[in-house]
């Protein structure tokens, strides 16, 4: 272990903040070290809104969900992926801006390498974050919130601040159910692997106060219906083709 990998292990979720706010200058700290990120052929197809207005803030926290945490935290972020820098470009140089699903994963996956750098960088100053997936809940009120042009396409919700709470650390599947060597495992292999992980978060649910829980049950209940059925809808209106 070095002092980054044990940085990176020590990741929690915090849901619970303290009022302080986060003071401007680390927030520009840790964008710019996010900043260096990989990114695909330097397109660095992302941007990130600050959402500074408590009414504003009050109101996303409502349309996510009422997670409590989005108006509290000592800063709130909205990550996008971002295509609407390359489309003026391409206007000014009086060429076409061609939209497709390459461009808009290659923004997805840009905003994703950011946002990961990001909460690294505001960790090891000794802050905690939460990532906020319910902002897709309902983007068509988001956007009459927060009015972003054509070819911005928001992702998800960024806390971070001060912990007002000390959560265990969540485990994470055993290694051989993620890295594979040369080929992808038996179905049989995978459940069995599984059913060990589930014996581990078993143990974890107890010490958080909710016995008889387990991992497969949830996820198994959690993919039954169609989730947030309006979203290619939704970024196809802000210029996304995904096709």
């Amino acid at each position: 272990m070095n002092s980054t990998i044990d940085q990176i292990a020590q990741h929690r979720s915090i849901r619970q903040f303290t009022s302080q706010p986060v003071a401007p200058e680390l927030i520009s700290q840790a964008v710019k070290a996010a900043q260096q990120a990989a990114t695909s052929s330097n397109v660095q197809a992302y941007s990130m809104l600050q959402i500074s207005d408590p009414k504003v803030r009050h109101k996303l926290a409502e349309l996510c969900g009422n997670q409590e945490k989005v108006a509290e935290c000592g800063a709130f972020f909205v990550m996008c992926a971002d295509s609407r820098r390359h489309r003026l470009l391409a206007k000014r140089a009086n060429k076409k801006y061609q939209s497709h699903l390459e461009g808009f994963l290659v923004g997805v996956i840009d905003a994703c390498l950011f946002a990961q750098n990001l909460a690294i960088a505001f960790e090891s100053m000794d802050l905690g974050i939460c990532y906020i997936g319910g902002l897709r809940n309902d983007l068509i009120q988001a956007q009459k919130l927060l009015n972003f042009p054509i070819g911005v396409y928001p992702l998800f919700g960024f806390c971070v601040g001060y912990p007002d709470e000390d959560p265990f650390k969540r485990p994470r599947l055993p290694l051989q159910a993620v890295l594979f060597k040369d080929q992808y495992p038996s179905d049989q292999e995978m459940l069995d692997l599984i059913d060990e992980y589930d014996q581990e978060m078993s143990t974890y649910y107890i010490q958080r106060g909710a016995s008889g829980r387990t991992w497969s049950p949830q996820i198994a209940g959690f993919h039954e219906e169609l989730r947030r059925g309006d979203l290619a809808d939704f970024y196809k209106e802000q210029g996304a083709n995904l096709t």
